[in-house]
């Protein structure tokens, strides 16, 4: 894909890059959830619908990994994106389109997650550069880590964006193309997968955390009590 073809790519891109740096960077206010970034970037394409569709499929996902410490975990927040994109873009009930869109979402998720695990490195490298200067109580060296490192982390997520998206757009063209299930089984094929990923997240935290029974029973009722007052 040419320069001239990524340029109405450009505003995925960005939003890409800045729910990447969401993730662990900055500001960590959850926007990058599957949830949030897929709606967000399927608003972006004109389809804020299809955008939340898939981004309920990626957060059943998601909630099977635990982003704690130094962990290794998928990259939501540009995947997401991606995923929001690429079923943004077609039209209602096109068959495969979430199914594809969701395994393209998933393999760039990875390739995030791989990305961020090369960064530490990176930003450990840049630490230990300004590693004297820091035990002397320097405030600036302090300062040149944290904003080298906010820097990295969001051309990182923008590269991962704009390459997969580079990648996927034509392919995920030619696959529906070529899509032989029914609009209908292949979404069946993509609920019945994330809500057993998804539900066997949710048993697992629950029987493993003390008091996570409660707050799950407690956040259905909220749920239920808000969208019944919005019905």
């Amino acid at each position: 894909m040419i320069l001239a073809e990524l340029l109405p790519l450009a505003p995925f891109i960005v939003l890409g890059a800045l729910l990447g740096l969401d993730v662990v960077a900055f500001p960590q206010a959850m926007i990058s959830r599957p949830i949030v970034a897929a709606t967000a970037a399927g608003a972006l394409a004109g389809n804020p619908l299809g955008g939340l569709t898939i981004g309920v499929a990626l957060e059943f996902f998601a909630l099977e990994a635990m982003p704690f410490g130094s962990s290794r975990y998928p990259e939501w927040g540009s995947a997401a994106v991606i995923g929001g994109v690429l079923f943004g873009r077609v039209e209602d009930g096109t068959a495969g389109a979430l199914t594809v869109a969701v395994l393209i979402a998933l393999v760039a998720a990875g390739i995030g997650g791989t990305s961020m695990h090369l960064l530490r490195r990176l930003n450990a490298a840049v630490a230990r550069r300004q590693q004297a200067r820091i035990a002397r109580g320097s405030g600036s060296a302090v300062t040149v880590v944290q904003l080298t490192g906010l820097t990295i982390d969001l051309v990182r997520a923008g590269a991962v964006t704009a390459l997969i998206l580079a990648l996927a757009v034509p392919l995920y063209d030619r696959l529906l193309a070529t899509f032989v299930l029914t609009p209908v089984i292949s979404r069946a094929v993509v609920v019945g997968t994330a809500s057993a990923v998804g539900l066997a997240a949710i048993w697992k935290v629950t029987q493993s955390t003390a008091g996570a029974r409660w707050y799950l029973l407690s956040g259905l009722l909220l749920g239920f009590g808000v969208a019944w007052g919005v019905a």
